[in-house]
This record gives structure tokens, sequence and C-alpha cells, in this order.
């Protein structure tokens, strides 16, 4: 009978175990999904159900039409679900569900004891750091092709790209950086005016922007704009299965896609972060002379005395490590992206907070070593 094929096991407090035996098949039969119901009213103090199946256990999509039912159920009765136990096949069947039905079953059993957490999350870091190690050995083959004339994609989706990070980017940069100069100025004149030496704004907006503020004040709004724009762009193409067909074409994803964005931002940043240099330094001198009577000669003679050329230097390689990073960042998370609308929303977001957490830890690293080699 198929009722014999599920038996209730009580042996854990407040869980209701379903042993599942025998041929769960359509054409053999199954129990019918109402004597679960029967179970948890008669048993109200039930949370959670899992399963134990047994070795000679066959199925096949009526056991998954089963599963949903029971979803269903327990559901409106607000009991947890645990795919523990079940075949790994009928899983994967399961993660392809509903969104409202994924909320139910949860990956793992629901009483995980600490150790069982700290495993789970040094596994998921593990897999995390190799996942992003074997994408960065991909984009290093694919520069490499490209070094060797190899490469493939397309030129003008290339130029598009640039025209994207670059010159579409100028409005944005300008106003920003500009006002970052004009609150360098301002907090500078609050404390050299005590000494009578405002003069000292232009070395203080002058060594900051170049130094470092352009560069950073660049990264963070390309960050915000041409980074989550990356991973939208191929989080898109990943739930429409465009990047699997790309690889079922004999074409890498990685070569075609990822390839031309790092290339164009790595080439654009640091030219936007010397544009990011110029306005922030006009947004300076014209406080400086506007409101604080400081002689514009002056200022630009102070300016240019006091930012070296290596001072630019540096500038310019903060701004060339930010542009890999952005751009890894957000391709990444693009090619990364599950298969739906609200995995675009994810990555997009963790492609911005990725991108700006790695720009203020590669901030400090350059700063730290800058200051050991004396630079």
């Amino acid at each position: 009978m198929p009722s014999e094929k599920l038996v209730f096991d009580y042996s854990r407090p407040k869980t209701l175990q379903l042993k599942i035996t025998g041929d769960w098949q359509l054409s053999a039969g199954l129990p019918p999904v109402n004597e679960v119901s029967v179970q948890l009213e008669a048993n109200t103090d039930i949370e959670q159900i899992g399963f134990i199946v047994s070795e000679d256990f066959k199925w096949d999509s009526a056991f998954i039409s089963f599963l949903f039912k029971l979803y269903d159920i327990s559901g409106q009765k607000k009991i947890q679900l645990s795919t523990q136990g079940l075949p790994a096949h009928v899983v994967k069947l399961l993660k392809l569900a509903p969104a409202q039905i994924k909320k139910i079953i949860p990956d793992k059993a629901i009483e995980e004891s600490f150790l069982d957490k700290i495993g789970g999350r040094v596994i998921g870091i593990k897999d995390a750091v190799l996942s992003v190690l074997d994408f960065l050995g991909d984009i290093f083959l694919a520069f490499k092709r490209f070094a060797a004339g190899k490469a493939f994609f397309r030129k003008d989706d290339f130029l598009v790209i640039v025209q994207k990070c670059g010159s579409d980017a100028l409005g944005l940069v300008s106003l920003i950086t500009l006002l970052v100069g004009v609150i360098l100025a301002f907090i500078g004149a609050i404390q050299l005016k005590m000494f009578g030496a405002q003069i000292y704004i232009a070395d203080i907006v002058g060594i900051a922007m170049v130094r470092v503020m352009g560069a950073i004040m660049t990264a963070v709004l390309v960050s915000g704009r041409t980074g989550a724009s990356f991973a939208a762009e191929l989080g898109i193409m990943q739930a429409n299965e465009e990047i699997d067909a790309l690889k079922t074409l004999g074409v890498s994803p990685v070569e075609f896609l990822v390839m031309p964005r790092v290339l164009a931002l790595v080439i654009m940043m640091p030219l936007l972060t010397l544009y990011a240099d110029l306005m922030g330094i006009i947004g300076g001198f014209t406080v400086s002379v506007t409101v604080l009577g400081l002689n514009p000669v002056e200022y630009f003679n102070h300016t240019i005395t006091a930012v070296k050329l290596s001072n630019l230097w540096l500038g310019l390689i903060h701004s060339f490590v930010f542009g890999i990073i952005i751009a890894i960042s957000g391709c990444y998370r693009g090619m990364e992206c599950e298969r739906s609308s609200a995995g675009v929303g994810e990555a997009t977001t963790s492609a911005v907070v990725t991108s700006i957490t790695a720009i203020v830890i590669a901030t400090a690293v350059i700063t730290f070593v800058c200051q050991i080699i004396g630079v």
C-alpha cells in the first residue's frame, strides 16, 4: 500500500521526521499528503519537518509534486521544512521553484550547533576566495591573449564602454570634486586664519587633491555609477542566459564581456583623476580668492611650489589601482549573479559595497607603504 511507504518518526523533540521508503514514482502510487496534515493537527507542538530517505528510494516528478503540496501545508501552519536528508537531485529541483517556496525551504537543518555555523562560514569564505581567484585567473588569461593579439571582443562595444566610463561621467565628477576643493579650502581656513597663514590653503588643497582625494572621490563616484552598471548589465545577461549562449558558441564570456570593461576603466580612471584634481584646485582657488580675499597670483605660485611630481604620480597610482578594483568587483558580481530580477539588484548593491570597501582598504595599504618608503 502507498501509505506503507511513509512512516512518521517523533524521536526528535518538536520535529516530525518523515521516513520515506520504496517506490515514489507516479506509476507506483504515492501516499496522500493529507496523512501528514493529520499528524500535524494531532501534534500541535511540531515546529519542523525533516526527511529520512531509505537506500531503495525511487522517485520522479510525482514526489516533487508531493513536496510542493507539503510546503503549502507547512507554510499555512508556520512550520519550517529542512531539505537535509533528501537526495541531492531533489534539492536542486526545489531550488528552481518559485521564490515563495524557496523561502520555506532552508538549505540546512534549523537547529545547528555553534561549530556547525562556524564551519559553514569558513567553508563559505573558502569557496568565495577560490571563486574570486578563478575569476582573476580567467581575466589574466584573457589579457594574455589580448597581448598576443588573439583576444576576441567587439571594438565598437569597447568604444561605447570607454565613453560611458569617461566623458559621460565628467559632469558628476566636475560637480563633486569642485565642491570637495571648496570644502577643503574652508576647513583649512578655519585653522590657518588663527595664525594669519591663509595662503597655505593652496598647499592643503593642492596636495590633498593631487595626492589622494581626487582619486578617492573619483573612484567612489565611478563605483556607484559605472561599477554598478557593469554588475547590472552582466547580471541581466546572466539571468537571460546570454552568457550561457556565449559559452555554447565557444566564446569566452570573460574575454568578450569582462576584459573590455576592465581595460576601459583602467584607461579612463587616471584621466578622470587628473580632471578631478584640476577641478578640486579650481574650487579651492575660487573660494580663497573670492571669499577669503587671497591674492590669485600668490595662490597659484604656492600651488605650483607645494604640489610635487611625486604627489601626482602617487595619485595616478591610486587611480590605476582603483580602476582595476571597480571593474573587477562590478564584473565579478554580475557574472556570479543569481538568475532572477532580485539577484540582479543584489549583485548591483554588492558590487558598490565591495568596490568602496576595497578602495578604502587599498588606500590604507598604499598610504602605509608610502609612509615606509618615505614618498
